[in-house]
């Protein structure tokens, strides 16, 4: 018996957001809207997404003694999310700094601060909540050797999923513990390098799964996603909504397939159900409150 239905490695940062008309070139200055602060980091958002899901989930993370935090850790807490994990100290509290246009895209800048500071040794000592979890879920905002620690602390039977953003070219070891590999376009280019061959997600997902991941999910944004794995490839439509704020959603998609793999549901099954969280998250504001609960996503 499982503790933990998922257990997330990674980031927690405040997300500092200001409204554009459009987002300035260089050496433009443009005016926004009043500053809004958000409890975000992908980790922390992956963490928030599940347990509003019904899942019982825990975040390792590490975040400062300060204002943002405490911020963080009470969002945490207020999801029902396990923050025992969560150490407090060593640098200030990570930041994002996001604009959005009235589309509803985002860009974004991240200063890591305390999420540096995640160390291998902070999950090496964390060893009985990987053996009490049934999903692992990292991203890469955390120091890649602490990745690369988790992998080598997972439970025989528990499954690893790991979206690589920000991307950067991944260890042999790393790859082959994905199961899956949750990539966007960009991410996907990143990680294959000169292997990017191909313009179609197809291609690029049957490259990805020969670099060693066990599955491989492409996410297409408003086209929906596609899944890969040694039973084939295959496309998972969209849901249609108009977006308002597409800031978190791609952390509530992560966080939703993880926790429906876990329960027993094929990649596709998994995946479909993730693309209707990742929708509802989109057509509100923010990362963290945006995302809904199972029976709001039932609704849709």
């Amino acid at each position: 018996m499982y503790d933990y239905d998922l257990l997330v490695v990674g980031s927690a940062n405040a997300d500092l957001v200001i409204g554009v008309e459009r987002r300035p070139g260089a050496g433009e200055t443009v005016l926004g809207s009043d500053l809004a602060v958000h409890p975000g980091g992908k980790g922390a958002n992956q963490a928030v997404a599940a347990a509003r899901l019904g899942a019982r989930t825990a975040l390792l993370a590490r975040v400062g003694d300060d204002a943002y935090g405490r911020l963080l850790l009470d969002s945490q807490r207020s999801a029902g999310v396990d923050t025992v994990g969560v150490l407090v100290g060593g640098a200030p509290t990570g930041v994002a700094l996001i604009t959005i246009d009235p589309s509803g895209d985002n860009s974004i800048v991240v200063s890591p601060g305390a999420n540096g500071r995640l160390s291998p040794e902070d999950v090496s000592a964390a060893g009985c909540l990987f053996q009490g979890s049934r999903v692992v879920s990292a991203q890469l905002e955390i120091p890649l050797e602490t990745v690369v620690e988790v992998v080598r602390n997972l439970a025989p039977e528990s499954r690893f999923v790991l979206n690589p953003s920000p991307p950067r070219p991944l260890p042999q070891e790393v790859l082959a513990a994905c199961d899956p590999l949750i990539v966007n376009e960009h991410e996907a280019k990143v990680i294959l390098g000169p292997a990017a061959v191909g313009d179609s997600p197809e291609d690029w997902a049957r490259i990805l799964l020969a670099k060693g991941p066990r599955s491989v999910v492409v996410t297409l944004g408003a086209e929906g996603a596609l899944v890969a794995s040694a039973q084939g490839v295959s496309r998972v439509p969209s849901v249609k909504v108009n977006p308002v704020d597409t800031t978190g959603a791609g952390d509530a998609f992560t966080a939703a397939l993880a926790f429906r793999l876990g329960a027993g549901e094929s990649l596709a099954e998994a995946a479909a159900y993730a693309a209707r969280v990742g929708a509802v998250t989109a057509t509100r504001e923010g990362a963290q409150a945006s995302f809904p609960t199972a029976a709001e996503v039932a609704a849709l």
